[in-house]
């Protein structure tokens, strides 16, 4: 299945395909490494709108071009911009609400991989840096390659994370281990991110494509109501107290027992 505006969204580096129950998005800048700009971000959202309209959708996976996940923000956005987008200077002169607005809109590309509807997949081979290291961080589960290496790089240019990566850092790693990476900017490899709960396996490169499959068809097997009832629970879990937990557990519970015997 594809889109009438795939071929916009293809023009700012996205390309988006379904069959059947799994959507992918591949990052498509290779000679650029995948370098972000609102345009991605852009479509990102627009892609987001597209599979959660779409109830048939059980997976997506994120996949990029090339030896680099994704290298970032485009270092022209630093300058004047690019394509007509805004640059740094030109944001930073919008007035404040209009500048939360913009950065909101942003953002929009990074939230929607964590709806319950969906299990959402990174694959990650190359660097992922800062904008990259946060949309690996926007998806439920991350499949590594043995060459990947995760940098949040905002702080060096004297900038913040920005794009929702903060907290689901904070939730993989700790508040303390999240502070030391963002601060120092440095590289995490492929097996610290495993030790460090940041990714789930750590495959050989040729084997990237291979091992994200299987974990596919693995999230396939279990009755979709069921999988999403119980990322929804998963993804509260933090905010509840375990009364609220064990409450909310008992609530999902009775509508799957409901829906499996008809008597709900």
């Amino acid at each position: 299945m594809t889109d009438d505006r795939s071929s916009e969204w293809a023009r700012a580096g996205v390309r988006f395909e379904r069959t059947d129950a799994v959507a992918t998005v591949r990052l498509a800048r290779p000679e650029q490494r995948n370098a972000q700009t609102p345009a991605t971000w852009r479509a990102l959202r627009e892609i987001g709108e597209v599979v959660l309209a779409d109830a048939a959708v059980r997976v997506v996976v994120l996949r990029a071009e090339g030896r680099s996940f994704s290298a970032g923000l485009d270092r022209a956005m630093l300058g004047a911009g690019i394509d007509g987008e805004p640059g740094l200077a030109e944001l930073a002169g919008l007035p404040q609400d209009a500048l939360d607005r913009t950065i909101d809109g942003f953002q929009q590309a990074f939230t929607w991989w964590r709806d319950p509807q969906v299990i959402s997949i990174a694959a990650v081979q190359g660097h992922a840096v800062g904008a990259g290291f946060q949309l690996a961080l926007a998806c439920d589960l991350r499949v590594l390659a043995d060459d990947a290496q995760l940098a949040m790089r905002e702080t060096g240019l004297g900038l913040v994370p920005d794009l929702g990566g903060t907290q689901p850092l904070v939730d993989a790693v700790g508040y303390s281990r999240a502070l030391e990476i963002c601060s120092t900017g440095r590289w995490v490899g492929a097996e610290e991110a495993v030790s460090l709960g940041l990714a789930t396996v750590v495959v050989p490169r040729a084997e990237l494509d291979a091992a994200t499959d299987d974990l596919v068809a693995a999230l396939l097997v279990a009755p979709a109501d069921a999988v999403r009832a119980t990322k929804g629970l998963l993804r509260g879990a933090t905010s509840r107290t375990y009364d609220e937990q064990r409450a909310a557990e008992r609530a999902a519970q009775a509508v799957r027992l409901g829906q499996l015997t008809g008597g709900r």
